[in-house]
């Protein structure tokens, strides 16, 4: 099989290309990556001198050059990661957001369709994958959780740019018959995730003895994923999961914004020590908190569960500590 991932310098993106390369043997990989801030070709050096494994540096925003490494490359899956995906980002500049996560989604798509139709490739011979959020359905209460029949209700310039990649891709599977599979997760952590997402910004801050800036008061509720337990559901639904599906993947895992960030300084006092006074916990600093920030998200898996077998491995506190101890080794180099 021969698969284009978009994406694949990114966090998720990485950690999927060294799992799936690593499992699959007879499959051949083409990342596609812009190389934005947010990438590290660094994390791919295991698959530098793979035969299976190539790289081309393109924008997905330009259709022309969507359209020519398609057609180079001659994949029988797309599996589509690449996206703008910090909220703050979008909320100081959305265009970004719109261009990656929409018009590049739809360029993707079209020139795959008009490819695998030009080459009359049977429909379920190949498979287009795309990567999405939890975050499409907006915002939870206290209680309840998101399923793939949730109504969409996005409230951020990004989750609304990532709402509308969404639609596009089902719409291509109903219109077009196209071979799609559509994955909503939680928040994910674990290595090579970008600093600027929050467990690296309080490991990073801690470390050097910064300010952990917390937004509100801390109260705000995410559902956590382990990237690579995220990484199996992607092979799961990808291989397994029916056309035109939605499958929704969490870490059955909440917890406070202000109580992840006490256990990172825990472990941080357990791997480093020498905190402020004692304790990593006394540079927590209440920031402004984030417009229209929302409150809970926590996903029900169910789905996938019951459909394709997949179960979540992850042991959070021995995870996050994995997650805490590389960011220190990157800091150490």
């Amino acid at each position: 099989m021969r698969i284009i991932v978009t994406g694949g310098a990114g966090f998720i993106g990485s950690n999927l290309l060294l799992y799936l390369h690593d499992k699959y043997p007879s499959y051949e990989f083409l990342n596609i990556d812009k190389l934005t801030y947010a990438s590290n070709p660094a994390y791919l050096e295991p698959l530098s001198e793979s035969k299976r494994y190539n790289f081309s540096k393109t924008d997905i925003t330009n259709r022309n050059a969507v359209k020519n490494v398609i057609r180079y490359f001659k994949p029988d899956a797309i599996i589509h990661l690449a996206a703008e995906s910090h909220v703050d980002n979008s909320i100081k500049g959305p265009e970004p957001f719109i261009m990656s996560n929409m018009v590049g989604t739809f360029n993707l798509i079209e020139e795959a369709r008009l490819f695998w139709d030009s080459s009359k490739k049977e429909k379920d011979k190949v498979r287009f994958h795309h990567v999405s959020t939890d975050e499409v359905y907006g915002t939870l209460g206290a209680e309840g959780l998101f399923s793939e029949s949730t109504p969409y209700a996005p409230n951020s310039p990004y989750s609304a740019s990532k709402a509308g990649s969404d639609f596009i891709v089902r719409a291509y599977h109903h219109t077009y018959g196209m071979n799609v599979v559509t994955t909503n997760c939680s928040n994910n952590y674990g290595p090579h995730q970008h600093d600027e997402k929050l467990i690296p910004t309080v490991i990073r801050t801690a470390y050097y003895k910064k300010p952990i800036p917390v937004y509100g008061k801390g109260e705000n509720i995410r559902d956590w994923l382990f990237v690579l337990d995220h990484c199996k559901a992607i092979d799961n639904v990808f291989h397994s999961g029916r056309a035109g599906e939605t499958y929704n993947v969490g870490g059955r895992n909440e917890w406070k914004n202000i109580d992840l960030v006490r256990e990172i300084c825990n472990i941080l006092n357990e791997l480093v020590g020498n905190g402020p006074d004692g304790d990593y916990k006394n540079l927590i600093t209440f920031v402004t908190d984030r417009p229209g920030h929302d409150l809970r998200y926590a996903i029900d898996a169910t789905k996938l569960e019951s459909e394709l077998g997949w179960q979540n491995t992850q042991d959070f506190r021995r995870d996050l500590m994995e997650t805490v101890q590389w960011y220190i080794d990157k800091y150490l180099q």
